[in-house]
Protein backbone atom coordinates (compact mmCIF):
# COMPACT_ATOMS: atom_id res chain seq x y z
CA UNK A 1 0.00 0.00 0.00
CA UNK A 2 1.25 3.42 -1.11
CA UNK A 3 0.95 6.82 0.45
CA UNK A 4 -2.19 8.14 0.05
CA UNK A 5 -2.59 11.71 -2.24
CA UNK A 6 -5.54 13.86 -2.48
CA UNK A 7 -6.87 13.93 -6.10
CA UNK A 8 -9.68 15.62 -7.49
CA UNK A 9 -12.23 14.21 -10.27
CA UNK A 10 -10.40 14.04 -13.47
CA UNK A 11 -7.41 13.81 -12.23
CA UNK A 12 -5.39 10.36 -13.71
CA UNK A 13 -4.45 8.19 -10.95
CA UNK A 14 -3.37 4.48 -12.85
CA UNK A 15 -3.38 2.68 -15.49
CA UNK A 16 -5.44 -0.28 -16.47
CA UNK A 17 -1.77 -2.85 -16.64
CA UNK A 18 -1.12 -1.91 -13.29
CA UNK A 19 -4.46 -1.77 -11.45
CA UNK A 20 -8.40 -2.09 -11.52
CA UNK A 21 -10.72 0.83 -11.21
CA UNK A 22 -12.57 0.61 -7.94
CA UNK A 23 -14.30 3.55 -5.90
CA UNK A 24 -14.29 7.01 -6.54
CA UNK A 25 -12.54 6.00 -10.01
CA UNK A 26 -13.09 4.89 -13.65
CA UNK A 27 -11.20 3.56 -16.43
CA UNK A 28 -11.30 5.12 -20.03
CA UNK A 29 -8.81 4.63 -22.80
CA UNK A 30 -6.61 2.52 -20.64
CA UNK A 31 -6.05 4.61 -17.73
CA UNK A 32 -7.77 5.29 -14.50
CA UNK A 33 -9.06 9.12 -13.08
CA UNK A 34 -10.48 9.94 -10.37
CA UNK A 35 -14.16 10.32 -10.09
CA UNK A 36 -14.34 12.83 -6.90
CA UNK A 37 -12.12 14.79 -5.02
CA UNK A 38 -10.36 12.43 -1.82
CA UNK A 39 -7.25 10.55 -1.10
CA UNK A 40 -6.32 7.89 -3.67
CA UNK A 41 -5.44 4.58 -2.38
CA UNK A 42 -3.30 1.70 -4.71
CA UNK A 43 -3.41 -1.35 -3.33
CA UNK A 44 -0.66 -3.22 -4.75
CA UNK A 45 -2.00 -6.48 -3.14
CA UNK A 46 -5.19 -6.57 -4.34
CA UNK A 47 -3.90 -4.43 -7.20
CA UNK A 48 -6.81 -2.21 -7.26
CA UNK A 49 -6.81 1.94 -7.14
CA UNK A 50 -9.83 3.88 -5.34
CA UNK A 51 -10.32 6.95 -4.34
CA UNK A 52 -11.77 7.16 -0.89
CA UNK A 53 -13.97 10.80 -0.27
CA UNK A 54 -14.28 12.28 3.46
CA UNK A 55 -17.97 13.19 2.45
CA UNK A 56 -19.06 10.74 -0.24
CA UNK A 57 -22.18 10.76 -1.35
CA UNK A 58 -25.47 8.99 0.18
CA UNK A 59 -25.42 6.13 -2.84
CA UNK A 60 -28.31 3.69 -2.58
CA UNK A 61 -27.37 0.05 -2.44
CA UNK A 62 -29.42 -3.11 -2.15
CA UNK A 63 -30.21 -3.87 1.48
CA UNK A 64 -30.52 0.01 2.85
CA UNK A 65 -33.73 0.88 4.59
CA UNK A 66 -35.18 4.36 2.82
CA UNK A 67 -38.63 5.90 3.53
CA UNK A 68 -40.57 7.15 0.29
CA UNK A 69 -43.35 8.49 -0.94
CA UNK A 70 -45.98 6.87 -3.19
CA UNK A 71 -46.76 8.52 -6.07
CA UNK A 72 -48.50 6.80 -8.34
CA UNK A 73 -50.68 3.38 -8.30
CA UNK A 74 -50.51 1.20 -11.48
CA UNK A 75 -52.06 -2.27 -12.09
CA UNK A 76 -49.39 -4.59 -11.06
CA UNK A 77 -46.99 -2.01 -9.61
CA UNK A 78 -46.73 1.33 -7.52
CA UNK A 79 -44.03 4.07 -8.03
CA UNK A 80 -42.39 6.22 -5.23
CA UNK A 81 -40.19 9.09 -4.48
CA UNK A 82 -37.39 7.99 -2.04
CA UNK A 83 -36.60 10.70 0.34
CA UNK A 84 -34.65 9.46 3.17
CA UNK A 85 -32.08 6.77 3.81
CA UNK A 86 -32.41 5.60 7.32
CA UNK A 87 -29.51 6.07 9.76
CA UNK A 88 -28.21 9.30 7.74
CA UNK A 89 -29.22 13.11 7.50
CA UNK A 90 -27.43 13.70 4.39
CA UNK A 91 -29.50 14.05 1.43
CA UNK A 92 -29.29 10.75 -1.10
CA UNK A 93 -27.50 11.40 -4.50
CA UNK A 94 -28.20 9.32 -7.68
CA UNK A 95 -31.63 7.91 -8.53
CA UNK A 96 -34.38 8.21 -6.18
CA UNK A 97 -37.50 7.59 -8.26
CA UNK A 98 -38.39 3.58 -7.10
CA UNK A 99 -40.95 0.59 -8.45
CA UNK A 100 -42.27 -1.81 -5.48
CA UNK A 101 -43.91 -4.82 -7.69
CA UNK A 102 -47.28 -5.99 -6.96
CA UNK A 103 -45.29 -9.14 -5.53
CA UNK A 104 -42.61 -7.32 -3.27
CA UNK A 105 -45.71 -5.61 -1.34
CA UNK A 106 -46.92 -8.19 0.96
CA UNK A 107 -46.01 -11.07 2.14
CA UNK A 108 -49.26 -12.97 1.67
CA UNK A 109 -50.91 -12.91 -2.06
CA UNK A 110 -52.43 -9.85 -3.81
CA UNK A 111 -53.57 -8.56 -7.07
CA UNK A 112 -54.55 -5.21 -6.32
CA UNK A 113 -51.86 -2.63 -5.64
CA UNK A 114 -54.84 -0.33 -4.37
CA UNK A 115 -55.55 -2.56 -1.64
CA UNK A 116 -52.17 -2.14 0.02
CA UNK A 117 -50.68 1.24 -1.20
CA UNK A 118 -51.99 4.36 -2.23
CA UNK A 119 -50.85 7.39 -3.67
CA UNK A 120 -49.66 10.02 -0.78
CA UNK A 121 -48.63 7.42 1.36
CA UNK A 122 -45.47 7.48 3.57
CA UNK A 123 -44.07 4.17 3.59
CA UNK A 124 -40.54 2.65 4.37
CA UNK A 125 -39.02 -0.26 2.41
CA UNK A 126 -35.93 -2.32 1.88
CA UNK A 127 -33.80 -1.59 -1.15
CA UNK A 128 -34.14 -5.15 -3.38
CA UNK A 129 -32.33 -3.69 -6.62
CA UNK A 130 -30.72 -0.81 -8.65
CA UNK A 131 -29.85 -1.85 -11.52
CA UNK A 132 -31.64 -1.57 -14.14
CA UNK A 133 -33.58 0.87 -12.27
CA UNK A 134 -34.29 1.52 -8.12
CA UNK A 135 -36.61 -1.38 -6.61
CA UNK A 136 -38.43 -1.71 -3.06
CA UNK A 137 -39.69 -4.09 -1.22
CA UNK A 138 -42.06 -3.82 1.89
CA UNK A 139 -43.04 -7.25 2.04
CA UNK A 140 -41.35 -7.82 5.79
CA UNK A 141 -43.60 -6.54 8.69
CA UNK A 142 -41.51 -3.69 9.75
CA UNK A 143 -42.32 -2.54 6.06
CA UNK A 144 -45.21 -0.85 4.51
CA UNK A 145 -47.21 2.15 4.90
CA UNK A 146 -46.32 4.10 8.18
CA UNK A 147 -48.42 7.30 7.88
CA UNK A 148 -51.48 8.22 6.08
CA UNK A 149 -53.87 10.53 4.78
CA UNK A 150 -57.64 10.45 4.35
CA UNK A 151 -58.19 10.36 0.45
CA UNK A 152 -61.55 12.69 0.97
CA UNK A 153 -60.89 14.86 3.87
CA UNK A 154 -57.33 14.72 4.27
CA UNK A 155 -57.09 13.73 7.99
CA UNK A 156 -54.63 11.73 9.13
CA UNK A 157 -55.98 7.94 9.16
CA UNK A 158 -55.69 5.67 12.34
CA UNK A 159 -54.81 2.20 12.65
CA UNK A 160 -57.66 0.33 13.46
CA UNK A 161 -57.44 -3.83 13.03
CA UNK A 162 -55.30 -4.11 9.50
CA UNK A 163 -56.32 -1.43 7.90
CA UNK A 164 -56.49 2.45 8.69
CA UNK A 165 -59.27 4.60 9.80
CA UNK A 166 -61.04 8.15 9.45
CA UNK A 167 -62.51 9.24 12.60
CA UNK A 168 -63.95 12.40 10.12
CA UNK A 169 -65.15 9.90 7.31
CA UNK A 170 -65.41 7.28 9.18
CA UNK A 171 -64.63 5.11 6.94
CA UNK A 172 -62.07 1.88 6.82
CA UNK A 173 -59.48 1.25 4.30
CA UNK A 174 -57.20 -1.90 3.98
CA UNK A 175 -53.37 -0.86 3.67
CA UNK A 176 -49.99 -2.93 3.86
CA UNK A 177 -48.98 -1.73 7.24
CA UNK A 178 -45.57 -1.32 9.12
CA UNK A 179 -45.01 -3.03 12.36
CA UNK A 180 -45.08 0.65 13.90
CA UNK A 181 -47.52 2.82 11.91
CA UNK A 182 -48.07 6.05 13.26
CA UNK A 183 -45.47 6.07 15.62
CA UNK A 184 -42.49 7.06 12.82
CA UNK A 185 -41.93 11.09 12.35
CA UNK A 186 -41.31 11.71 8.75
Amino acid sequence: MKDKIEVFPGDEVAVEEEYLAAEGTFAKDGKIYASQIGLLELNDEECIARVISPNPPNILKIGDVVYAVVADIRKTMATADVVAKEGTERGLGGETYATIHVSKISPGYTDDVSRELRKGDRIRAVVTGTSPSLQLSTKDDHFGVIRSLCGTCKAELRKKGNGLYCEKCEKTTPRKLADDYGDVIF
